[in-house]
């Protein structure tokens, strides 16, 4: 295991993104078919192990620019994150809902991982974005409706998978506006230190996780 790892981690760039695109779906996958076979229990606590080695394949893929780039992105984690603690503690801007406990370390009621998922997202559905628009503006605005989108699949198997519960029940209109404004202001944050990047990574992170709440989706509520 580890003279994998070691070759892994030294491979040339040209053999990066085939390791990294097999792993964004083998792991959701083979999660997928266990959750459903009835081993939810085990599969779900390991969730954190999948949000870390997505945000470990994009920084492998795409190393940080610049200091200045490092820290626009340690930003938008921490704006993340800091939205989030205000929305469990006082029920805005998403509604009123409190976390579980599959997601592992908590600080102050919000998994540390929800600041990562933010900025997986913001950075995937940027570059995504960004290879098929030209103008700044339409390239933000689609960043943050493709995040919206994705929202829509996940917000309905989250309660299930003690991810998080809404105290109506159900996820709100008004969570799905915010999620939009939040989106569209950390797209804008990110915009100025993205450049040009290769959007097949992005693109198989976003459509895996897709295929995985999609799939869950329909299992569950159709």
């Amino acid at each position: 295991m580890i003279k994998i790892s070691t070759l892994a981690l030294s491979a040339p760039v040209q053999y990066k993104l085939p390791i990294a695109i097999f792993l964004v779906w083998l792991v959701p996958m083979v999660g997928m078919l266990g959750i459903y076979a009835g081993l939810e229990s085990w599969f779900l606590t390991k969730t954190p192990f999948n949000f870390l080695l997505n945000l470990g394949l994009l920084v492998w893929c795409f190393p940080p620019r610049s200091l200045a780039s490092t820290l626009t992105w340690s930003a938008v984690f921490l704006l993340g994150m800091s939205v989030e603690i205000v929305g469990v503690s006082t029920g805005q801007p998403f509604g009123d809902y409190h976390y579980g406990n599959n997601l592992g370390i908590k600080a102050f009621g919000v998994p540390l991982l929800i600041g990562v998922n933010w900025v997986i997202l913001t950075f995937i559905t940027s570059v995504i974005s960004h290879s098929l628009l030209k103008n700044r503006w339409l390239r933000i605005l689609l960043a943050a409706l493709m995040m919206v989108f994705l929202d829509l699949f996940i917000e309905p198997t989250a309660p299930l998978f003690d991810f998080w519960h809404w105290e109506a029940g159900a996820a709100p209109l008004q969570n799905f506006v915010a999620w939009f404004a939040v989106a569209f202001g950390l797209a804008a944050l990110a915009y100025p230190h993205l450049g040009q990047q290769d959007r097949r990574l992005p693109l198989h992170l976003y459509a895996s996780q897709w295929v995985f709440f999609s799939f869950f989706y329909v299992v569950y509520h159709l």
